[in-house]
């Protein structure tokens, strides 16, 4: 069996698109077709039903996508023990929010254009629920994720780090230098930028100020950190994120922290798919990501 027919395979169970898996592969839309009726064929299964919206895996398709996943993990070992002494090289995707991408993955990549120039890192933003769908789904070789106990079926995590917490606001917001500790019930009167649900530390802030009795903070979610820091900065509320993404901003005198409960911080977690071959190129990119966060 020509494995590049389960890579058609695999793409189109991961896409229901034949247009997207066309152009995903680099195919005309014609030869996925060809190709997924040939594997029919020879399976004597109909793996995908047609409907109007895309391609659905059927009950076969279903049992034969892990096999096939197997299929090409043990061929990229193959090809990776051939390649044994070769120079490290190949397109690593990594997922991880916007507070990763900005704060550490910039450095990561640097490292690697000196270590290993022939590791070409592709970042994508996304949040834990994305990333952890792109690791199963062979979107992403790599993902980082801010989570306390992650735990999902088919990842394995290694903590490789934590970021701390503060709670932020403007130079000149009356919290500011208050040379008092902030208690809840103050923080619950205010109004608070917040990246998007989903965000593990954003949303655990909200479970305190929302646990208040009586508390009506006012919450306003953005998909973007620097949307909700820009606000703050402007002196229309606070908000809380990982000192790494202010650091700048607080040095300069943009952002000023407020004392108030503890914080603590979030653990970073490295995840890749449990049952997937991580090849030499994505292990370069986990190597450099553990010495970062271990500096």
């Amino acid at each position: 069996m020509d494995t590049r027919v389960l890579h058609t395979f695999t793409a189109l169970a991961r896409t229901g698109s034949f247009t997207a898996t066309a152009a995903e592969l680099h195919l005309a839309q014609s030869t996925v077709t060809v190709q997924i009726r040939a594997l029919e064929k020879e399976l004597g299964a109909r793996l995908f039903d047609r409907m109007p919206r895309g391609a659905l895996l059927t009950e076969a398709g279903r049992r034969l996508l892990a096999h096939a996943e197997d299929v090409l993990a043990a061929e990229s070992r193959l090809l990776a023990a051939a390649r044994e002494d070769g120079p490290v090289a190949g397109r690593v995707v990594v997922g991880a929010g916007e507070t990763l991408c900005s704060a550490h993955l910039p450095f990561v990549i640097a490292a690697l254009r000196s270590t290993h120039p022939e590791v070409e890192v592709h970042l994508e933003p996304c949040g834990t629920a994305e990333a952890v769908e792109g690791l199963r789904s062979g979107r992403l070789d790599l993902a980082l994720l801010l989570e306390e106990r992650p735990d999902f079926a088919e990842v394995r995590v290694r903590r490789v780090g934590a970021e701390p917490l503060v709670l932020l606001c403007a130079p000149d917001h009356r919290l500011a230098g208050a040379g008092r500790v902030v208690d809840w019930a103050e923080l619950a009167r205010e109004s608070f930028f917040l990246h998007e649900q989903g965000c593990s530390y954003s949303d655990r802030l909200a479970r305190e100020l929302l646990a208040v009795p009586g508390a009506r903070p006012r919450l306003t979610r953005f998909g973007s950190i620097e949307a909700a820091r820009a606000c703050v900065a402007a002196g229309l509320g606070l908000t809380v994120l990982p000192r790494a993404n202010v650091r700048d901003a607080l040095r300069e005198g943009r952002l000023a922290v407020v004392d108030g409960p503890a914080l603590g911080e979030v653990s970073v977690h490295l995840a890749h798919h449990r049952r997937r071959f991580l090849s030499r190129a994505a292990g370069a990119v986990a190597g450099e990501v553990g010495r970062r966060f271990a500096e």
